[in-house]
C-alpha cells in the first residue's frame, strides 16, 4: 500500500489568529516542510491563485499541492452561490493536479470567533441535518463532474463536530461527498477515532493526522473558552508530540486498504512550537507508524516528467 505525507501551512501562518504566525515566505515554508521529508503542502493564504505563478514555486520547492480549504456556506446559502465561489478554485486545483478540495462548513460556525465559547456551537435539528446532507451530496457530485472531488471536513465549533453529528451527516449524505477524517478534531470533540474509521472508511478520501494535547483539552472551560482560545493554549500538535496513538490509527486505515494523503495539520504558536522542528517530529513519527502498518511512503515531490 502506498501513502503520501503532506503538511498544512497553518503551522506557519494561522488565518484566524494572525498573532500565531511565523513571518516567513511561502518559499521558506515549503523549504522547511520539504527538508523535513514532506512531499505535499495544502494551500494557504500566501499561495498565488493562478497556476502560472503556483507551478514554478511548487516545482522549485519539489512539492505538490495536496489539498486546500474551501469555506462553504451550504448550511444557509444556496448551491449556486457556493458553485460560483468554488469554480476558480476547481480550475486552479485541476491545473496543478491537486487530489481534492477540502470542504469546511463555516455557515453558523463559531470556529473563527474568539468571543463565542465552545459550548455555544451550532446544532442542527434532524430535519436540518437531512436537508444539509442532501445539499452537500449534490454539491460534491457537481464538483466531481467539474473534475475535482471534495473532501468533507468535520470541525470543532461547526455544525458537524461530534461523532454522533458525523454519523448523522454520513447517514443523510451520499457517496457524492467523500469524507476527510481528522483525528485531532474528532478526539477533541470526544469521539472515538478508530470507531469512526470503522464506520466510515468506505468514503474517506483524505486524512488529517492532527494530534491533541489531552491535558489542554481536558482543562478547557467550554462554557467560557472558545475554539481559538484552545488553539492558543496548545490543544493541537503534530503526531509524536501529543496524546493520540497514531500507530493504532494508521494501522486501522491500512486494515481497510486506504491509500493516499496523510496531512499534518497542526495549528499552534510557532514561537513555542517552531514549525520546522514540529515538521521533523511529525514526519519521524509518521514514518515509524507507516512502516509498521505496511505502507510504502512515496518520496517523490513535484513530478520530474
Amino acid at each position: 500500500m502506498k501513502a503520501k505525507l503532506g503538511m498544512s501551512p497553518i503551522a506557519w501562518w494561522n488565518d484566524d489568529l494572525p498573532e500565531l504566525s511565523d513571518d516567513v515566505s511561502l518559499e521558506e515554508c515549503l523549504r522547511q516542510s520539504r527538508s523535513a521529508g514532506f512531499t505535499g503542502m495544502e494551500q494557504g493564504r500566501r499561495f498565488p491563485s493562478n497556476p502560472q505563478e503556483m507551478l514554478p514555486i511548487l516545482r522549485a520547492a519539489d512539492v505538490t499541492l495536496c489539498g486546500g480549504w474551501f469555506s462553504g456556506t451550504l448550511v444557509d446559502e444556496e448551491l449556486a452561490a457556493n458553485k460560483d465561489r468554488i469554480l476558480p478554485m476547481i480550475e486552479l486545483f485541476k491545473a496543478v493536479n491537486a487530489p481534492c478540495i477540502v470542504y469546511g462548513e463555516v455557515g453558523r460556525s463559531i470556529q473563527g470567533d474568539r468571543s463565542k465559547p465552545l459550548a455555544t456551537k451550532p446544532r442542527l435539528s434532524d430535519d436540518e441535518m437531512k436537508a444539509y446532507g442532501r445539499k452537500l451530496t449534490q454539491f460534491g457530485e457537481w464538483c466531481a463532474e467539474q473534475g475535482m472531488p471534495l473532501s468533507y471536513h468535520h470541525h470543532m465549533a461547526a455544525v458537524v463536530e461530534t461523532e454522533p453529528e458525523l454519523d448523522a451527516f454520513m447517514k443523510n449524505s451520499g457517496e457524492g461527498i467523500p469524507l476527510l477524517l481528522d483525528a485531532g478534531h474528532l478526539a477533541f470533540a470526544g469521539g472515538d477515532v478508530l470507531r469512526a474509521i470503522d464506520n466510515h472508511h468506505a468514503r474517506i478520501n483524505h486524512v488529517h493526522v492532527k494530534d491533541i494535547r489531552q491535558a489542554v483539552v481536558d482543562g478547557l472551560d467550554r462554557s467560557k473558552q472558545s475554539f481559538l482560545d484552545a488553539v492558543a493554549l496548545g490543544a493541537f500538535t503534530v503526531p509524536g508530540d501529543g496524546s493520540l496513538d497514531f500507530g493504532a490509527i494508521v494501522k486501522r486505515f491500512a486494515d481497510y486498504g486506504y491509500e493516499g494523503w496523510f496531512v499534518v495539520e497542526a495549528e499552534q504558536d510557532p514561537r513555542k512550537a517552531p514549525p520546522q522542528k514540529m515538521a521533523e517530529v511529525g514526519y519521524a513519527e509518521l514514518m515509524r507508524v507507516m512502516t509498521a502498518a505496511g505502507y510504502t511512503v512515496e518520496t517523490e515531490g513535484f513530478p520530474k516528467g
